[in-house]
């Protein structure tokens, strides 16, 4: 039995990142889906391992660690084989940017697509522009992508690593909304060959899985049980992406929160 609990939901792509490195290093763990998450008042092991009351946080033993890059930094540092990071500083560094850049602006391009799509926060036209605003937005972080890519077969170099487990997460999310690289891409390719790779195939698997219980989600924000995020790139999408007017009744009407305490 692991002693290694992950605190998740499949849908976040934080999660992800950790399980796929997880998957593809061999450790065993086990999930679990913290209570009350998305009310903005979780409680239990899961708030005393992340203050912040987000996913995804690792109990190991008697260690607590949140945040997906400080544990998949952790990760690295206990079990090292096979090695996630690329040997050179100057790789591992590109490898920590794109997580740093997927991480943050591409992340909240999906979130914002939840939004719109799951949790309904707009119709007809504005839903349209949004949209529309979300696909030019990722196709430029495709366009980035790609250049980082190059000629090699994967973002680590010669072998999958760091920089494939922290992109493949959020182009599956965007996908699900319709956005993908061009067909016949590098990108393109590379995308097919990450979803091949037996690790990144559970854990997408998980994700399509709960997708059904986003069901009528939306019933549950409008009746307060629930109270979604908008934090720092969240905030700074919607603001920028015409959703000004979202934010402010989210505010009047107590369906948004931001980071506590």
């Amino acid at each position: 039995m692991s002693d290694l609990l992950l605190y998740e939901h499949p849908l976040s792509p934080y999660a992800q990142k950790v399980k796929i490195s997880l998957r593809e290093k061999g450790v065993p763990f086990k999930v679990r889906l913290p209570e009350g998450i998305g009310t903005g008042a979780t409680g239990g092991g899961f708030a005393s391992a992340n203050p912040r009351g987000e996913v995804p946080a690792l109990i190991h033993g008697g260690t607590a660690i949140f945040d997906s890059t400080i544990i998949l930094e952790y990760i690295e540092d206990v079990w090292p084989a096979p090695p996630m990071l690329p040997a050179a500083p100057a790789d591992r560094a590109k490898v920590r940017m794109i997580e740093d850049v997927m991480d943050t602006q591409f992340e909240a391009i999906t979130w914002g697509l939840g939004e719109l799509n799951f949790f309904k926060r707009a119709e007809g036209l504005l839903k349209a522009q949004m949209e529309a605003q979300a696909a030019a937005q990722a196709n430029a972080f495709f366009a980035m992508l790609e250049a980082y890519l190059g000629d090699a077969d994967w973002f680590n170099g010669a072998q999958f690593g760091w920089g494939d487990l922290s992109v493949v997460p959020y182009l599956n999310g965007a996908a699900g909304f319709g956005i993908a690289p061009a067909a016949g891409s590098r990108l393109s390719r590379w995308f097919e060959r990450a979803n091949g790779r037996a690790s990144v195939v559970q854990t997408r698997k998980e994700s399509e899985a709960s997708i059904s219980g986003m069901a009528q989600v939306d019933l549950a924000v409008k009746a307060g049980l629930f109270k979604r995020q908008y934090r720092d790139h969240r905030l700074e999408w919607m603001m920028k992406s015409g959703g000004r007017d979202i934010v402010l009744s989210g505010l009047e009407t107590g369906t948004i929160r931001f980071t506590g305490p």
